[in-house]
């Protein structure tokens, strides 16, 4: 039933699934039934009075909507010591389906491209999810050039240059630090290309506004297309910005903002506040995620990311985070 999530054509068939599946996990999903009866939020009448998990419970508990073993399980990035988020995936026929659906309303068709990935530190270890959608991506691209790039950034610009007179179309999507390098040492006109940067310093580098880092790839490579990626290990779609700031959700995501200071109040559109998050292919985890990330939603329904909270600024919601 809930694969229907792909073929979403209005608000009203959006707001119907979300409340089937709401009421299915709050049936399914222990650690979300506890959460949503804590908080006295266990029959929402609309999509508006869905209750929204914190994005920290993925670090210390299991969250799951079936008893099926996982295939494969997501964690986040993250520095030694840290803990990290943990994306039980038990269907990654469904994490390909939300990729493949969204890549094709977003870019259209993959064999047009040759996509290449500039990933470092992702590829160096496993459960990185962001890796999968980029090995999905050049899969099914099927050109020979596609492939990935770990810190061989002078091969990747011959590529690049040779690709650019085969009059080739090329996504290349990559981590802020590498993209920075490659812009760097490798400066070129890139007209038939889309450069998608994914965020991420890592502690490489010092830290940037996205603005500033879209000037100097737009500097660097001139005539290429900049674009930005939002996704997270917690999620299994993606939002893209055509134009690196402005974000747009596949048609089963959709994008919220809460009070910062009372976190179960909804804001109206463009007012900044914490991002919540709608993703109904995850329906086999939880899809309504409360994030770390500040941000806005305008009128439209594209939303834009402006910063994170610091620890010190979550306030409410974390009523299991020590159980």
């Amino acid at each position: 039933m809930f694969q229907s999530v792909f073929n979403i054509t209005s608000s009203s068939n959006f707001e119907e699934l979300a409340l089937a599946i709401f009421k299915h996990q709050l049936d399914h999903n222990a650690v979300y039934h506890k959460y949503c009866h804590l908080i006295g939020r266990t029959t929402p009448q609309s999509v508006d009075e869905i209750p929204y998990l914190p994005i920290s419970f993925f670090k210390s508990h299991h969250i799951v909507s079936n008893t099926n073993k996982s295939e494969i399980t997501f964690t986040s990035s993250g520095t030694t010591g840290m803990t990290t988020s943990k994306h039980h995936i038990t269907d990654t026929g469904v994490y390909d389906l939300s990729l493949d659906k969204s890549f094709d309303i977003t870019y259209g068709n993959h064999e047009d491209y040759a996509v290449l990935a500039l990933l470092p530190h992702y590829l160096e270890r496993s459960g990185s999810s962001l890796v999968y959608m980029a090995q999905r991506w050049i899969e099914k691209s099927k050109h020979p050039s596609s492939g990935f790039y770990l810190n061989n950034i002078d091969e990747l610009a011959q590529v690049l240059k040779t690709l650019q007179q085969n009059n080739q179309k090329v996504i290349l999507i990559g981590v802020t630090f590498a993209l920075l390098q490659l812009a760097e040492k490798f400066p070129q006109e890139l007209s038939q290309t889309i450069i998608i940067e994914t965020g991420g310093m890592k502690g490489m580098r010092k830290e940037i506004i996205k603005q500033e880092l879209h000037d100097i790839l737009k500097s660097a490579f001139a005539k290429a297309s900049i674009q930005s990626e939002y996704g997270m290990t917690e999620l299994l779609s993606q939002a893209y910005a055509s134009d690196g700031i402005n974000f747009t959700t596949p048609p089963w995501m959709k994008v919220t903002t809460r009070d910062t200071n009372d976190p179960l109040s909804l804001l109206k559109s463009s007012k900044t506040g914490g991002l919540n998050i709608i993703d109904l292919a995850n329906y086999n985890s939880c899809s309504f995620i409360a994030t770390q990330d500040l941000g806005k939603v305008l009128p439209d329904g594209t939303f834009q990311v402006l910063g994170r909270f610091d620890q010190s600024d979550i306030r409410g919601c974390n009523l299991m985070a020590v159980e």
